[in-house]
C-alpha cells in the first residue's frame, strides 16, 4: 500500500504487487465509482497466485487518493495521472485493464505514450449519442438526490446478472432516509459530472497492441452487440470473450472466470 504524492492536496492510493517470475502486471484501472477493492477482493489475488503482478489505485477523490478542491476531475486528468503512475512505479510489461470507463482511460494513455504490453475492456466500448448522455445526466442526478445508494437500487437490475443481485439483494431498497444526495462539491459527483464531457470515439484504428474484450451480456444498460462490433473491427489485433450471463461488473460478479479470461490472454504475449 503506498501513495504517490501528485503536489498539494494530490495523491494517488495504489498497492502494487510484482511479478516475481517476469510475467506481465495486470493494471487495474476502475470505473467512476470503483475502488482497488473492486479488483483486489477475488481477481488480484488469482492473478497474483498464477505468477502475474497487479496494480490497483484509486483516481484523486475515490478512497485514500486526496482531492484538492479546485481540481477537474474529467477524462484528460485521469489519464495523465494513469500515465505518471506508470512512468512512477513502472510495472513490468503493463497490461492496462479498465473496466467501464476505465477502459477509456487506459486507451487514452497508450495512445498518449504510455508504455504497455496489451491492453483489457471490460464492457467498455459503446459510442456516444442520445441513449449514452442521457444515461450520464440521469445517473448524475440520482447521485445529486439519493447518492451512491439510490444509483445502485435504480440501476444494479439493467446492470448486473442474476446471481450477482441475489447476492446484493440485502444491501438494496433500505429505507428512504439511508438515501443520502451527494453535494456538487464531493469528488464523486465530480468524476460522474465531469465524465459526462469524455469523448468515446477515440482512435481504435492506432491501437496497435493485442486487445482483450471482455463483453458481459447481463448488462442492458450500456452493451450494444452493434457497436461493440463495429468498434473492435477498428482495432487491428483484437479478441472478445463473451458472458451470457454477468453484466457489466464483470471482475466482481465472477472473479474466477474473468481470471481464466485474463490469464489465457496473457499467455499468448
Amino acid at each position: 500500500m503506498s501513495v504517490l504524492e501528485l503536489g498539494p492536496s494530490r495523491s494517488l492510493y495504489y498497492e502494487h504487487d510484482p511479478s516475481a517470475s517476469g510475467k506481465p502486471t495486470f493494471v487495474f484501472v476502475n470505473a467512476l465509482t470503483g475502488s482497488v477493492a473492486a479488483w483486489q477482493a477475488e481477481l488480484g489475488p488469482a492473478l497474483r497466485d498464477a505468477g502475474f503482478g497487479t496494480l490497483a489505485w484509486n483516481f484523486r477523490g475515490q478512497a485514500d487518493s486526496a482531492y484538492a478542491a479546485d481540481d477537474t476531475l474529467d477524462e484528460a486528468t485521469i489519464t495523465a495521472d494513469l500515465m505518471r503512475l506508470l512512468e512512477e512505479v513502472s510495472p513490468d510489461r503493463p497490461i492496462l485493464t479498465g473496466l467501464s470507463i476505465g477502459g477509456l482511460y487506459a486507451a487514452n494513455a497508450y495512445l498518449r505514450g504510455s508504455n504497455a504490453a496489451a491492453l483489457v475492456f471490460m464492457n467498455t466500448l459503446r459510442k456516444s449519442g442520445t441513449h449514452l448522455n442521457w444515461i450520464n445526466e440521469a445517473v448524475t442526478r440520482l447521485a445529486k438526490i439519493g447518492g451512491g445508494q439510490l444509483m445502485m437500487d435504480a440501476n444494479l437490475p439493467h446492470l448486473a446478472g442474476p446471481a450477482f443481485l441475489e447476492k446484493m439483494r440485502a444491501n438494496a431498497l433500505p429505507d428512504e432516509a439511508a438515501y443520502q444526495g451527494l453535494e456538487e462539491s464531493d469528488p464523486i459527483y465530480q468524476l460522474l459530472s465531469q465524465a459526462r464531457g469524455a469523448d468515446w470515439d477515440i482512435a481504435y484504428e492506432k491501437l496497435d497492441l493485442p486487445v482483450l474484450s471482455l463483453t458481459g451480456k447481463c448488462d442492458r444498460v450500456f452493451y450494444n452487440q452493434a457497436n461493440v462490433a463495429e468498434l473492435m473491427g477498428r482495432m487491428p489485433n483484437v479478441r472478445e470473450v463473451v458472458f451470457d450471463d454477468i453484466g457489466h461488473l464483470i471482475p466482481m460478479e465472477d472473479a474466477g472466470r474473468t481470471a481464466e479470461a485474463l490469464i489465457a490472454f496473457a499467455e499468448t504475449l
